[in-house]
């Protein structure tokens, strides 16, 4: 990966709420959680499989992993691990619980913050919002060691606003064409809008790494041609009929089918993204990059 090297404007929120841990007002926090976003152009792609599988093999290279779901109104990352959360996100952004009290322990000792579904409103939070519960977050992973945000897929604010509070944005693509033009599109909003220069692609349910290594090449040829972002490849998940087993199980492939091939590639990806330097985090006292946010003007 060679995506490390974006630099970003960071203003800085005020602090909000008690006091972190340790914190004596003297000595500022040194937060140290590595931020990944993943996301995708268009749902169907397998996003949610690729962050829940991805977030296991990182617990196993010894990594204190959270995964956000972050699909706030249609998330179903609970389902596919087969939990059944008592507190998810609702009850945050209704200010009935703080995220700490919606935590739950997942496969591979990896720590969950569930969102809900069929709750159309919380897919238009206000700014007010918005603010209250990344700020909520981003004290929430100081002891993390890598968070990642599952994305609902699509362009809207939201979802943009989850990508661009990320140290890495990771997109997410099948090798149907419609995957690859909304891939396109997406990194087209990221670049235009919201002045990204760089994201990760990863290409999943490829026929071979040959199909995978195809799939970026043709969207590389158009970003370079026609937007200001470089896109780095991150590498591919082969097609496997296990994890449609484990799923169906609402298990993980990692978990209940560690020897297989799509099993495998999740080891490797975990592997390479652990040893590749991370990309460049904010400075000051926050985890996360509040650029975009901070200046939006409340509505």
């Amino acid at each position: 990966m060679t995506g490390s090297s974006t630099t970003r404007k960071v203003i800085p929120l005020p602090r909000s709420g008690p006091a972190h841990a340790g914190d004596d007002g003297h000595h500022r926090r040194k937060p140290h959680t590595r931020v990944i976003a993943i996301t995708s152009g268009k749902g169907g792609v397998g996003k949610t499989n690729i962050v829940a599988n991805l977030g296991f093999a990182f617990s196993h290279l010894g990594r204190k992993v959270l995964i956000l779901d972050a699909d706030l109104g249609l998330g179903n990352l609970d389902v596919l691990l087969g939990i059944a959360p008592k507190f998810n996100i609702s009850h945050v952004i209704h200010g009935e619980k703080r995220l700490a009290d919606i935590l739950v322990e997942g496969p591979g000792e990896m720590k969950i913050l569930p969102a809900s579904s069929g709750i159309q409103e919380l897919t238009q939070l206000t700014h007010e919002q918005k603010m209250r519960f990344l700020t909520d977050l981003d004290r929430l992973i100081d002891d993390v060691d890598i968070l990642l945000i599952d994305t609902a897929a699509g362009i809207s604010t939201d979802v943009m606003d989850f990508n661009v509070s990320a140290h890495e944005i990771v997109v997410v693509v099948s090798p149907e064409p419609t995957a690859i033009t909304d891939a396109y599109a997406l990194m087209k909003v990221l670049s235009l809008r919201y002045a990204e220069k760089c994201c990760q692609l990863l290409v999943n349910m490829a026929g071979s790494p040959r199909e995978g290594e195809d799939v970026f090449r043709q969207l590389e040829l158009v970003t370079e041609r026609f937007l200001d972002i470089h896109v780095d490849y991150l590498g591919c998940v082969l097609r496997d009929e296990k994890v449609t087993r484990g799923v169906k199980h609402q298990r993980l492939v990692c978990d209940l089918y560690p020897a297989s091939r799509a099993s495998r590639c999740f080891t490797q990806l975990a592997e390479r993204m652990v040893k590749a330097s991370p990309a460049s985090r904010p400075k000051g006292n926050t985890n996360l990059f509040w650029h975009h946010l901070v200046r939006t003007t409340p509505q």
